[in-house]
C-alpha cells in the first residue's frame, strides 16, 4: 500500500518538483475563500490579525507544497499537524472562539484521541485510500483543538485560572511528547507508505519517522511553552490588579 497517487494531496514530490506541487483543488480553494470571508466578516477589529494568521496557516497546510510533502515524508506530516494544532487553532480561537464554555479538559481528550488515531498505522494507511477519511480526521483534530484553545485563551482570567490553563497546555505538550517518543524510539518502520517517497529526499523511512518524533518534541513545544507563558503572565497581571 505505497501508491502515493491515491492520496488527497497527490503523488509524493521529489526535491526538484516541490515548488510546483501546489494543491489547486477548486473545491478546497472555494471552501477556504468562503470560510476566510465569513471569518473576517464575523471578527471585530481586534480579531482581524489572528483571523488572517489562521487563514494563512490553513493555506500553508492544505494549498502550499507542504500538503504534497506530507505524502513523501512523515516528518512533513508531523509539521503539518503542528501547524494546525499550535498555529491555526489558537489563531481561530482568538479570532472567533468555538464552544468556549465547553470544558477545556473535554476538548483535550477529543484532540488527544484524534492525534493518537492519526498515528495508528492501520488508520494512517486507510487515509491514503479515502479522501473522506482524510478530511474527517483533519476535522477531528482541528475542531477540538479550536475548542480547546477557545477555552484556554478565553478572557476574564484569574490567577488561579492561569495556573489551571497552563497545566492544560502542559497536558497537550505531554501527549505530543509521548507520541514523539514513540516515533523516535520505535525500532521498526510504522508507516510503509513513506518508504518510497522519503528516499529521494535522502532519508530512510525509519530516519524520517524518527525526525517526525523530534519535530513533535522540540519545535512542537516552542509555541506551547509560549502560550503557557502567556497564560501565566495574564494570571500574574490579574493577581496584581486584584
Amino acid at each position: 500500500m505505497t501508491d502515493a497517487a491515491m492520496t488527497y494531496c497527490g503523488p509524493a514530490p521529489v526535491p526538484e518538483q516541490i515548488w510546483r506541487a501546489w494543491n489547486l483543488d477548486p473545491v478546497l480553494l472555494a471552501a477556504l475563500a468562503v470560510a476566510g470571508g465569513l471569518l473576517l466578516w464575523r471578527t471585530d477589529r481586534e480579531g482581524r490579525t489572528p483571523a488572517l494568521i489562521a487563514i494563512g496557516a490553513l493555506v500553508v497546510a492544505f494549498v502550499s507544497p507542504l500538503c504534497a510533502l506530507t505524502v513523501a515524508l512523515f516528518s512533513a506530516r508531523a509539521a503539518h499537524h503542528l501547524l494546525i494544532i499550535t498555529v491555526a487553532a489558537p489563531a481561530l480561537a482568538l479570532a472567533l472562539p468555538l464552544a468556549a464554555r465547553l470544558p477545556a479538559s473535554l476538548s483535550l481528550v477529543a484532540l488527544s484521541a484524534a492525534m493518537i488515531a492519526w498515528h495508528l498505522p492501520s488508520v494512517y494507511a486507510a487515509i491514503w485510500w479515502s479522501d473522506a477519511l482524510y478530511w474527517g480526521l483533519q476535522a477531528a483534530m482541528l475542531l477540538p483543538a479550536w475548542a480547546f484553545w477557545s477555552a484556554v485563551l478565553a478572557p476574564g482570567i484569574t490567577a488561579e485560572d492561569a495556573v489551571a490553563r497552563a497545566l492544560l497546555i502542559g497536558g497537550l505538550a505531554g501527549i505530543m511528547g509521548l507520541l514523539g517518543a514513540a516515533l523516535t524510539f520505535t525500532p521498526g518502520i510504522l508507516y510503509i507508505q513513506h518508504v518510497t517517497g522519503a528516499a529521494p529526499w535522502g532519508l530512510p523511512a525509519l530516519a524520517d519517522q524518527q525526525l517526525a518524533g523530534l519535530i513533535m518534541w522540540v519545535p512542537g513545544f516552542v509555541p506551547l511553552a509560549a502560550l503557557a507563558g502567556l497564560m501565566l503572565r495574564r494570571g500574574w497581571v490579574a493577581g496584581f490588579r486584584a
